[in-house]
């Protein structure tokens, strides 16, 4: 397995890891917390790479989440 499918792989569990982790500790649907995830600033820094932010632990990539973009909370 080349390192390219390694990494898309990591980056899908970790995805999949953040929905879930958000969707159970804020309450959320799944639908409800994809929708988040994947309209945030974070979700694209990670599918980039940007600053190695995808090693972070997921748990720690929420509260990121949580704290610099506030504004994806208010509609739910």
């Amino acid at each position: 397995m080349s390192e390219d499918v390694l990494e898309k792989v990591y980056q899908e569990s970790l995805e999949e890891r953040i929905i879930s982790y958000l969707a159970e500790t804020r309450q959320l649907s799944f639908e409800e917390a994809m929708r988040i995830y994947y309209s945030s600033r974070l979700a694209n820094k990670i599918h980039n790479g940007d600053y190695g932010v995808q090693y972070l632990d997921y748990k720690v990539l929420i509260q990121i989440l949580l704290e610099t973009e506030p504004e994806l909370f208010r509609t739910v």
